[in-house]
C-alpha cells in the first residue's frame, strides 16, 4: 500500500508595484517546495511555467495583465548565429566549473559589485551575506553553481568574473539567477556568454531545453531573452515555439547592452 499523495498548498502574495511595466501591478502564486518529493514537484511545476526560490516554486498571477512568457531554448536544435558565435571564440579562454550550492566569500563580492552596476536601488541590493547563502544553499532540488574564471597563473584559480545558480530538471537546466563582472571592456556580452554556455551545457548532457524564466513583452530589459533560437514560449495550447517573423520584430528591438539572463528580484519577497 503506497502513501496518498498530498496535493500542494498554493498561496498568493499580495499586489506589489511590477518591476518590469510602470505602472502595473504584480501578484504571484506559490507553494513550498519540501519532503521526498520536492525535485518531482519542481519538475512538474516547471513545465508550465513556475520558477524557483530557494524553497519555494512561484509564478505570475496578475489580475490584469499577461505580459509575462514563460521562454526556453530548445537545446539540441540551437545553432549560434555569426554575433554568439565570436562570442563564444571572445571567452573560449574561460574555465567554468559547476560547483556544489555552497556559498562563498568571493561570488557574494562579485554580485554586490554587479547589483551597483546593473540593478542599483532594486530589492536585491538590501541583501546581506547570508541572504546570499540562503538564496544559493537552501534548495531542495539538484543545484549547483556554476563559476566563470580567468585563466589562473601557476596553478593558482584565476579570478572570478561570472557566476549562475542552476537547477538541473528533468528535461533541461533552469538559470536561475546569474551575475557577473560588468566592469571587463575585454569581455562585452558575458552575460550572454552564460547563456551560451548553459546551452551547450545542456545539450551535451542531452537535456532537452533551457529554460531562461519569463519574457515581458514591452520591457526592454527582458528583450535579450529572444536572441536564441529556436525558442519556446509558454501558451494556453501549451509550449509553442515563437513565430519567426514575431520573433525577428522582438530581436530588433533587443538593447545592445548586455543584461543579465535572470533579473528577478524575490529575495525581499520571501526574507523572513
Amino acid at each position: 500500500m503506497t502513501a496518498a499523495f498530498r496535493f500542494p498548498r498554493f498561496f498568493v502574495t499580495n499586489p506589489s508595484p511590477c518591476p518590469y511595466l510602470p505602472g502595473k501591478s504584480e501578484r504571484k502564486v506559490f507553494t513550498e517546495l519540501n519532503g521526498d518529493n520536492a525535485a518531482e514537484l519542481n519538475d512538474a511545476l516547471g513545465r508550465i511555467g513556475f520558477r524557483r526560490s530557494q524553497n519555494v516554486a512561484y509564478r505570475p498571477s496578475c489580475a490584469d495583465c499577461s505580459a509575462c512568457v514563460s521562454v526556453r531554448v530548445v537545446a539540441n536544435e540551437f545553432q549560434p548565429n555569426s554575433t554568439q558565435r565570436k562570442l563564444i571564440r571572445r571567452n573560449s579562454d574561460l574555465i567554468a566549473t559547476a560547483c556544489k550550492p555552497w556559498s562563498t566569500e568571493e561570488q557574494f563580492a562579485l554580485l554586490q559589485r554587479y547589483l551597483v552596476d546593473r540593478h542599483p536601488g532594486g530589492g536585491m541590493t538590501e541583501m546581506d551575506e547570508m541572504d546570499f547563502a540562503d538564496m544559493v544553499e537552501q534548495t531542495p532540488v539538484d543545484s549547483y553553481i556554476i563559476e566563470y574564471r580567468e585563466p589562473g597563473v601557476d596553478g593558482r584559480p584565476g579570478k572570478l568574473i561570472g557566476a549562475c545558480l542552476t537547477d538541473r530538471q528533468g528535461d533541461g537546466l533552469s538559470m536561475i539567477y546569474s551575475f557577473f563582472d560588468t566592469t571587463l571592456e575585454h569581455r562585452p556580452g558575458l552575460g550572454n556568454y552564460i547563456i551560451l554556455d548553459h546551452i551547450t551545457r545542456a545539450a551535451t548532457a542531452g537535456l532537452p531545453y533551457v529554460y531562461l524564466g519569463y519574457w515581458v513583452e514591452g520591457s526592454q530589459r527582458m528583450q535579450y531573452k529572444v536572441r536564441y533560437r529556436p525558442l519556446e514560449k509558454l501558451s494556453r495550447a501549451g509550449w509553442v515555439r515563437f513565430d519567426p517573423h514575431e520573433q525577428a520584430q522582438a530581436i530588433r528591438g533587443v538593447q545592445q547592452r548586455d543584461e543579465p539572463p535572470l533579473p528577478v528580484e524575490l529575495v525581499s519577497m520571501f526574507r523572513k
